[in-house]
C-alpha cells in the first residue's frame, strides 16, 4: 500500500531488548496526507529501516506501508509499518499532486454540424403561430 504525505513530526528513536535478549529499535512519525481532506497517520520504522528510509520533517514523501491489526484482552490495535520510501517534489503554495492527465493517443475528430432548417415544420398539434404551447 502506497500513502503520500508531509512529515509532520519526529517522534523520536525507541530501543530496547527482547525477552529473549534480542536488541530492538523504531522511530516514530506522523505525516499529514494531501488532498481535500488531509489525514495525520503515525508510522513505524522498525529495525534497520528507522535509519535507512528517509523521513525527515517538512518534506514530502510516497510511503510504501504494511497495515496490520491485532487484539489484546478484548482491544484492537492498529499499526502502519513503513518499510521504503521515495523523496516526492514539494509543492509550492497552491499547487497540488495530482498526476497531469496524459493527451489521448489520436486528437479526436469533431462531428460536422448540420446547418439549421430555413423551414418551420408543421404544427402536430394544430395550434396557431400565436400560441406556441400545445396545450
Amino acid at each position: 500500500m502506497e500513502i503520500e504525505g508531509k512529515v509532520i513530526l519526529d517522534l523520536g528513536m525507541t530501543s530496547g531488548t527482547s525477552k529473549a535478549g534480542n536488541a530492538w529499535k523504531k522511530k516514530e512519525i506522523v505525516i499529514e496526507t494531501f488532498g481535500t481532506y488531509p489525514r495525520k497517520v503515525k508510522m513505524t520504522l522498525f529495525g534497520d529501516r528507522s535509519e535507512t528510509v528517509g523521513a525527515d520533517v517538512g518534506q514530502s514523501y510516497s510511503f510504501s506501508v504494511d497495515v496490520e491489526s491485532r487484539e489484546y484482552m478484548g482491544r484492537w490495535y492498529t499499526d502502519v509499518s513503513a518499510y521504503s520510501s521515495r523523496l516526492l517534489n514539494t509543492p509550492t503554495p497552491g499547487e497540488t499532486f495530482a498526476q497531469p492527465m496524459a493527451a489521448p493517443a489520436q486528437p479526436v475528430q469533431q462531428p460536422a454540424v448540420a446547418a439549421a432548417p430555413t423551414a418551420t415544420p408543421a404544427d402536430p398539434f394544430g395550434s396557431s403561430d400565436s400560441d406556441d404551447l400545445p396545450f
